[in-house]
């Protein structure tokens, strides 16, 4: 029985095939350029892309579970619904997507409104699918890290209602569970969501102190700059990812990312340990640089 993962060699990806293989399972990663495959021997890497059919065929041919990943792209909406209609074409029934949390409520931003479509496919066409949701990754502070350091400022306009921002490693082992947990059953197993998210829901003042803190000298939280936001984005993304980001902002401020009630003592019995803190991931990048 093998486990297929998409977005193999991203930062989840990667990470749950190694999770995976820690716990014994048969894995196939399906990546787009196998040179950057830097997987353990047992791992059979497969070659396509999620809008190449031909190739996801033979990708999916003899596969029983599958962890969809969709990156940030155009046609991300696209990819996603070719493969899950590829993936019960082979019979494929036990599926783990990764979305987004709150869909619903950042429903103009690109794609957050992608995923949320996904979703309603999977629950109309009867997919049996653990879909995690999870909220803003710790991970996205790598690319801001130099900024913080050399500046002094926490840049992301993420405002004053709170995200329960989550470390990608807690994200890779959930999914790895729910893939095992589906992959070991008998039966399918009906749809399900989780949602994921960190310990601790925490506004823009309360990461520059968590900054200040770590690194012993001021951090500050200059506020949301919606626009230069954007602009600073453009110089290493597209305009239409840039855009899609300043969108992103506006809801972080207008909505937050608050998890519902339960949800961390639900990711904290089924890891068996406590969630990762952002103090920790900061302490762990300012330690790193």
């Amino acid at each position: 029985m093998t486990i297929l993962v998409t977005g193999a060699t991203g930062n989840v990806g990667s990470q749950v095939v190694n999770q995976l293989v820690k716990r014994g399972a048969d894995v196939r990663a399906l990546v787009r350029d196998p040179s950057k495959a830097n997987f353990p021997a047992s791992v059979a890497v497969v070659q396509g892309d999620l809008i190449d059919v031909d190739s996801l065929r033979s990708a999916f041919s003899g596969v029983s579970t599958l962890f969809l990943l969709n990156a940030v792209v155009p046609d991300e909406f696209t990819q996603a619904l070719i493969a899950l209609n590829l993936a019960r074409e082979a019979g494929i029934e036990r599926i783990v997507y990764l979305s987004v949390i709150h869909g619903e409520l950042y429903a103009n931003v690109p794609h957050f409104a992608g995923k949320l479509a996904v979703e309603r496919m999977i629950e109309q066409m009867g997919v049996n699918a653990t879909i995690l949701r999870p909220a803003y990754f710790m991970n996205n502070e790598f690319m801001i890290k130099d900024v913080i350091l050399s500046y002094g400022v926490y840049p992301m306009p993420i405002g004053s209602k709170g995200l329960a921002m989550v470390d990608a490693r807690d994200i890779a082992e959930v999914a790895a569970i729910e893939l095992l947990r589906r992959e070991q059953t008998e039966i399918a197993l009906p749809l399900d969501r989780i949602n994921l998210v960190g310990p601790d829901t925490l506004t823009g003042t309360d990461v520059a102190g968590i900054w200040t803190e770590v690194l012993g000298r001021q951090i500050a939280y200059p506020g949301e700059d919606l626009a230069g936001f954007e602009q600073n984005l453009r110089q290493f993304m597209p305009g239409w990812m840039a855009f899609d980001m300043r969108l992103m902002g506006e809801r972080f401020i207008s909505e937050g990312m608050i998890p519902d009630a339960g949800d961390v003592d639900r990711l904290t019995k089924l890891l068996g340990r406590p969630l990762r803190t952002y103090r920790d991931f900061a302490a762990e990048i300012a330690a790193s640089a």
